[in-house]
């Protein structure tokens, strides 16, 4: 059991905008901090955890031999009764300590709820262990017998495919109870280092996401400034840093050495329920693509800004000639509402509970988590958003990105605790559909060339963030943790693997100068969520096909559109694609989603014409 939330690829927005911005409210959870409502769910846990234990363990394969499965179904019920329980003590911990990670009275509250949540969720632990224990044909044939248990025939086939991977009972127990003070215990020094982290420009101490922005301001001297303090605090802390990538890889390494996984990587396929020539093919369809893509673009950019390279502190630096306006609050809001309500309204009326019923934390505060996520909570409760907002275009398109998973999570939620949960490849696929939708919507309503030419390379960069970067992400962790195999690795190395995989995306036309080797550090997904990143890579190359499928096909997509995130967990992403007409097994799947982007330089370069 542990905090689960997906991050906005691309979401180090910042601004100087003031306006009154929404903070949300966690009381639909739990009421505060200290109510006895968290004693009293704690306490029943703990005994149902422990009468569960009593009452099952080393019976289920007795039980399963029994007509229509005997008592199983009633078994997993209660199963879900107590993890639905968990959830929502760890989902409230979690954001709440994610409103504000500096606070030790909060950090101590998340900590002893960790405690507590992995010390009674271990009591359950051999519930499925035991059940990949019975035989294949017993379980079929009890599910096809009781249609109570043939409810759950998803997560118990999801389930059957860790089978090979599971360990003797014990041992999952020890490295169940040790992940608290193990990679749970980085992964908190990690977050609250990084939100500790001050960065002094113009005379004012900045947080990361304050400092980030500076990247995107008009003033290239700006720019480089800012670059500069974050390689020096970077570097500042980068023993930090390395110690807990090296310590977390090894982590890493040896579990999958225990579990019998081969390559680094097939335990993020394994929990993402995709194969890994899948993976293998985007790769190789997304480093291929480099030079028609990212390549490209930044030697236009570089045009645009008068030039001969971009610096790396130039990457994300906004057009000559954009609007550098803040966008207030309500209208973000207005304009993901209605670019929602143009595709359905049915999805513009679930967007706006978030508002309306303040499911969204959108304020900038010291010590705050940085980023965006969007946090599915449990079934019986509702999701919450994280932004940072700070008036920027993009952050609308987080604001969009962050909201599309909140939609597909309300979606999803009446398949239960158990089945509501997406694996992160197709996870992204509502969020990033809900960025489309907004961009396709403001490029409509474009009055002028001037403003459709920003629009198109302000997506055009998001897509590259999210496609190319992410994949260069995701080729720079493969590296680092083989290479980790073979020993402890400096930060220097790190270092150099870093360069090296992001130059080869970015191309000859952007320079990685002195300091940009540090850059590796501030990187949450690393961290959190080993190879988390390509799932953001696939969320866009097959919303990019499925976009296509709407623009030609309209009729009835929104139908199959609702029924596909209804399903959460419940399906492959085979069975969910096919009524699109698409398989992301075919190689030339990638490559049309990947033409979508190259089409948008296309239109750019004949916009210079």
């Amino acid at each position: 059991m542990h905090l689960q939330y997906c991050s906005s690829p691309a979401s180090g927005a910042a601004s100087s905008t003031t306006e009154k911005l929404p903070e949300w409210n966690l009381a639909d959870l739990y009421p505060q901090m200290d109510s006895p409502l968290i004693a009293d769910d704690l306490s029943a846990s703990a005994s149902d955890a422990a009468a569960f234990q009593t009452r099952w363990r080393g019976h289920l394969g007795e039980e399963a031999a029994k007509p229509g499965g005997g008592q199983i179904a009633e078994a997993l019920a209660t199963f879900e009764a107590i993890e639905e329980k968990l959830g929502k003590l760890i989902s409230y911990a979690g954001l709440l300590y994610s409103g504000d990670t500096s606070d030790p009275a909060r950090a101590k509250f998340y900590g002893d709820i960790q405690g507590r949540v992995t010390d009674i969720s271990a009591r359950l632990l051999f519930f499925p262990l035991e059940l990949n224990r019975i035989a294949d044909d017993v379980l079929d044939r009890a599910m096809a017998e009781n249609k109570d248990l043939g409810h759950y025939r998803p997560w118990i086939v999801d389930l059957r495919k860790d089978k090979p991977f599971q360990l003797e009972d014990r041992v999952e127990e020890l490295f169940h109870e040790k992940s608290i003070t193990g990679h749970g215990a980085w992964n908190r020094l990690f977050d609250e280092t990084m939100t500790a982290l001050r960065f002094r420009l113009d005379g004012e101490d900045l947080t990361l996401e304050q400092a980030l922005d500076r990247l995107q301001n008009p003033d290239r001297e700006k720019r480089r400034a800012a670059a500069e303090e974050l390689t020096r605090v970077f570097s500042a802390n980068l023993r930090t840093f390395t110690l807990i990538t090296n310590t977390l890889a090894k982590d890493k390494e040896i579990s999958d050495r225990w579990r019998g996984f081969t390559d680094v990587a097939d335990s993020r396929h394994l929990a993402n329920r995709v194969e890994r020539p899948v993976v293998d093919a985007l790769t190789a369809a997304v480093v291929e693509a480099y030079p028609s893509i990212s390549h490209r673009y930044y030697a236009m950019k570089a045009k645009w800004l008068g030039v001969d390279r971009l610096e790396h502190w130039d990457r994300n630096a906004p057009l000559p000639q954009a609007s550098r306006r803040d966008i207030p609050w309500e209208e973000a809001k207005a304009t993901v509402l209605s670019a929602y309500a143009g595709f359905s309204p049915q999805m513009a009326d679930i967007a706006r509970r978030f508002f309306d019923q303040r499911w969204i934390d959108a304020a900038i505060r010291a010590g705050k988590s940085p980023g965006a996520f969007a946090h599915p909570t449990v079934p019986s409760a509702h999701p919450y958003v994280l932004l940072n907002y700070m008036g920027k275009p993009r952050d609308v398109m987080t604001l969009a990105h962050e909201l599309g998973h909140g939609v597909h999570q309300v979606l999803a939620a009446p398949q239960g605790a158990l089945m509501s949960q997406t694996p992160l490849t197709l996870a992204e696929t509502a969020s990033v559909f809900g960025e489309m939708l907004t961009f396709r919507s403001l490029l409509d309503n474009a009055k002028t060339v001037q403003e459709r030419k920003t629009l198109l390379a302000s997506k055009v960069e998001d897509m590259i963030n999210t496609v190319v970067r992410q994949i260069a992400f995701y080729r720079f962790e493969r590296e680092l943790h083989q290479e980790r195999r073979q020993g402890e690795l400096t930060a220097e190395r790190i270092g150099e693997l870093w360069t090296k995989v992001q130059g080869e995306s970015l191309g000859p036309s952007v320079h990685l100068g002195p300091g940009y080797e540090t850059y590796w550090t501030y990187i949450p997904h690393f961290i959190h969520s080993p190879f988390y990143v390509y799932a953001y890579a696939f969320g866009d190359c097959l919303v990019n096909s499925l976009y296509a499928v709407y623009q030609n096909a309209s009729e009835g997509f929104e139908a199959r559109y609702f029924e596909m995130l209804k399903a959460g967990g419940t399906k492959h992403h085979s069975e969910l694609l096919a009524p699109f007409g698409l398989d992301a097994a075919d190689p030339a799947f990638w490559s049309k989603g990947l033409s979508v982007i190259s089409g948008f330089i296309d239109e750019l370069e004949a916009l210079e014409a």
